[in-house]
């Protein structure tokens, strides 16, 4: 198994915190992994393995568990009486009511609970309104770069990042041992849960081709500013009339299910958010490899979604910037203040690197500045802006 020491952490901090811990991310991404990962790590502190109890709530061997009463009796029965025992349940969105077990299960003392959700039934929403304030969310998302270089670095950084995107961050495609055909089944198979199972059936759409010519339409666009309205009037234009509201209730859909992110636009200099024109990345780019074949992609774009992912992993909140008429890939909020990122597949070009750096220029605060890309080259500065490789960056 792929060690995720970042998501360990998290847990660790967490652990005998009078909270439930909540793993949410897409399908596949590694929670059930994650919790027998940190299963692992607690039996070094000393935790036997009678006080940890593991239910996966897709295994059918466990049907009779989706009532919550039967589940709440089956765990309370082989509690460790005097000791605290380790919850740990895998979709528990499947369980009805599964609240009232949750909170069965929360009010006792020898009870450190786990739970994982991952489809459009549960929401963050839905869980603050079910546990009201008695949780905590740990999101999870599929390998990162530095995860999967740990895995499966070829000896070459760029051969590496090339598999990385061509062959899927989903933990499971490694051991896909580079099998094209097998990959592409692997992410469909993916692909086909999350967007027949977790947005058509739990939504009730009914047009699923539509659904789908959405997010193909999204996939292509990735890093691209957009509006409902656009889009709409593109799918319009390829002979595929779909409403406004429409495509707003498709695109909801698509990031309750993780497998699309939304950046909104934020103006620096009036220090507010914007209402129009947001971007939208993927989950993962293998996924878009696997809806729209070899179509050559804008290799900016596509590192820039890559940056975009890295940066949640890391806990900022994550906007699109606007300084007057320029743009800034990113304005980063974090616990140590505010960050700008701009990124570039590369500004071996005089012309180009002066474009990449004038947006960040006229941000008039002293906030950290930061150039990330592709070119080989040593550290430098322009005019406080640090320009990184990206993959030193990714590393870090």
């Amino acid at each position: 198994m792929i060690e995720r020491p970042e998501y360990i952490k998290k847990l660790l901090y967490c652990k005998d915190k009078q909270l439930i811990k909540i793993v949410t991310g897409v399908r596949r991404c590694g929670k059930s992994t994650l919790f027998e990962l940190y299963q692992s790590e607690l039996l070094k502190y000393g935790i036997t393995n009678k006080q940890i109890h593991s239910i996966n709530m897709e295994d059918p061997a466990y049907e009779n568990l989706l009532n919550w009463k039967n589940l709440y009796n089956y765990i309370n029965k082989r509690l460790v009486l005097g000791k605290k025992n380790y919850i740990f349940i895998d979709e528990i969105q499947n369980v009805a009511d599964f609240e009232k077990a949750a909170d069965g299960l929360f009010i006792k003392k020898d009870v450190d609970l786990y739970l994982t959700g991952s489809n459009s039934k549960m929401q963050s929403g839905q869980w603050a309104t079910l546990l009201s304030g008695r949780y905590v969310e740990i999101h999870m998302l599929p390998l990162s770069f530095k995860e999967y270089h740990s895995a499966a670095y070829t000896g070459n950084i760029e051969d590496t990042f090339r598999n990385y995107l061509e062959n899927s961050s989903f933990p499971y495609s490694l051991q896909l041992d580079g099998d094209k055909k097998q990959i592409r089944d692997y992410l469909g198979g993916i692909y086909n849960t999350i967007v027949l199972k977790d947005v058509v059936e739990n939504k009730q759409i009914r047009h699923v081709s539509r659904l789908e010519s959405v997010i193909k339409f999204m996939s292509d666009n990735i890093g691209n500013l957009t509006s409902i309205k656009k889009i709409s009037d593109t799918m319009t234009s390829y002979g595929i009339k779909i409403l406004p509201l429409t495509i707003e209730s498709y695109l909801d859909a698509f990031r309750e299910s993780y497998i699309l992110y939304k950046a909104s636009r934020y103006d620096i200099k009036g220090k507010k958010l914007l209402q129009t024109l947001d971007k939208y990345y993927l989950v993962d780019i293998g996924l878009r490899y696997y809806l729209l074949g070899n179509r050559k992609a804008d290799r900016g774009h596509i590192l820039e979604n890559i940056v975009y992912l890295e940066l949640l992993r890391r806990g900022y909140k994550v906007y699109i910037g606007k300084v007057a008429d320029k743009e800034v890939d990113f304005v980063v909020e974090g616990t140590d203040g505010t960050e700008y990122y701009q990124v570039a597949d590369t500004v071996a070009d005089e012309k180009t690197l002066e474009r990449e750096l004038t947006p960040l220029n006229a941000i008039k605060d002293h906030n950290p500045k930061f150039l990330l890309t592709r070119n080989f080259e040593p550290k430098t500065s322009h005019n406080g802006i640090k320009q990184l490789n990206v993959f030193d960056w990714l590393l870090l």
